[in-house]
């Protein structure tokens, strides 16, 4: 009896100990951990929204909006908890007549990299990086010394911008501009032929999509995935994104959205996209304005991220611009006593959004266009009947550069 039972408990202690094994050989943070916060996290109820009952206020401004300064696109704003107001407006592809609706995936350019940079803080808090790695530690043939995460994510790297880099090269040497470029493939460019720097790093804020394309290539090589799937189980699924996806021509021949961007404010400039629209982490996310809704709730929930890491994300990290504007960690910030304003801007390849989350108030605009034009620099008057300061650079004074992506 004793010999059995020192055979069981061996046995017992061995699939323990290979489970032990197993466990910690897989845990590579890429598998979505417990949510931060376990409360009930309805993304049905969240979406709840009558258009009954719509902020008519709001409505007669975006129609104006629309008809006199030429707003094409969708948009939702959301106070406390519940949406106000949501819309589509236009057209999806002019020249095929398809009309937005409310569902429509638009690029997100720029307004990815607050996903990304949810993404990094994510792999912070399990561990398996740090905001002082050097970027060297992850491609040791990049070029450039002294770049780090956290410069990266605040834009004080002082790299080159790789999108200007890089159509210069395929331009020059007549490469095929039809097939996009992966992360792997632009990171392998940049250590070839060792663009120049703009500056040294942590001199300046020097905002450029080089940052994030970076950062999205450290997402692939700490979890040794794919950008697209890692987002899609950490972020996108957890805050109930069902519409939200990365895509990119390196893997896509053809983009599968109905939405087409519109540049210079012109229908007749329907934009294609190319090579540089294989690249991702700097752009690439596709999604919906609802999608970012959730995407807000999900952050105020706590189901991504702890709260003292989100916060960390909300500190300027930058001089401020005009007293009022700064960039964190992947976010801007407009700041003013008892007032912040945590938002990001985007414009690639004919799209053209903000996207707004008053923190104190509790007050969400998403603004999304697939027209490139002036009208978003004109939204002093939804600010003002959604309860939001005016996040606008020129509503005040100061010296500064004033360049947006």
């Amino acid at each position: 009896m004793n010999f059995v039972y020192k055979i069981v408990l061996t046995f017992t202690i061995s699939v323990f100990f290979l489970a032990s094994c197993s466990s910690k050989q897989n845990d590579n943070g890429t598998k979505p951990p417990a949510a931060v916060n376990s409360a009930p996290f309805d993304s049905k109820a969240l979406m709840a929204y009558n258009p009954k009952n719509a902020d008519k206020r709001i409505d007669s401004f975006m129609q104006e909006l629309h008809r006199t300064r030429g707003f094409n696109g969708n948009v939702l704003v959301a106070k406390h908890g519940k949406i106000i107001y949501e819309n589509a407006i236009g057209w999806a592809d002019y020249l095929h007549r398809d009309s937005l609706k409310i569902n429509s995936q638009f690029e997100l350019a720029s307004v990815t990299k607050t996903m990304t940079s949810t993404a990094i803080l994510m792999l912070l808090e399990r561990g398996k990086l740090s905001l002082d790695d050097n970027v060297k530690k992850f491609f040791p043939d990049f070029p450039y010394d002294g770049i780090t995460i956290r410069l990266l994510l605040t834009h004080r790297s002082g790299m080159m911008n790789y999108v200007y880099f890089t159509d210069d090269l395929y331009r020059s040497q007549h490469l095929n501009q039809k097939k996009g470029l992966t992360n792997a493939e632009e990171m392998a460019l940049i250590a070839q032929y060792k663009p120049h720097p703009f500056n040294k790093p942590n001199v300046r804020f020097l905002y450029n999509n080089s940052n994030f394309m970076v950062l999205g290539s450290i997402i692939e090589k700490v979890t040794g995935m794919p950008y697209a799937q890692f987002m899609k189980q950490n972020i996108f699924t957890p805050s109930g994104m069902a519409h939200t996806e990365v895509y990119s021509k390196a893997v896509y021949e053809k983009i599968p959205v109905d939405v087409v961007g519109h540049d210079r404010g012109q229908w007749k400039y329907s934009v294609a996209q190319n090579f540089l629209d294989g690249p991702v982490g700097d752009k690439g996310i596709y999604s919906t304005v609802g999608d970012l809704w959730l995407f807000d709730r999900a952050l105020r929930a706590g189901r991504l991220l702890k709260q003292a890491t989100m916060d960390s994300a909300y500190v300027a990290r930058n001089p401020m611009l005009h007293g009022h504007f700064s960039y964190g960690y992947g976010w801007r910030i407009f700041e003013a006593p008892g007032k912040q304003v945590i938002y990001h801007t985007g414009w690639w390849h004919g799209f053209r959004h903000i996207y707004l989350r008053d923190i104190k108030d509790d007050i969400t605009i998403v603004l999304l266009s697939n027209l490139s034009n002036g009208s978003l620099l004109k939204l002093d008057g939804l600010f003002e009947l959604a309860g939001m300061p005016i996040v606008r650079k020129s509503a005040y004074k100061g010296n500064g550069d004033t360049s947006d992506d």
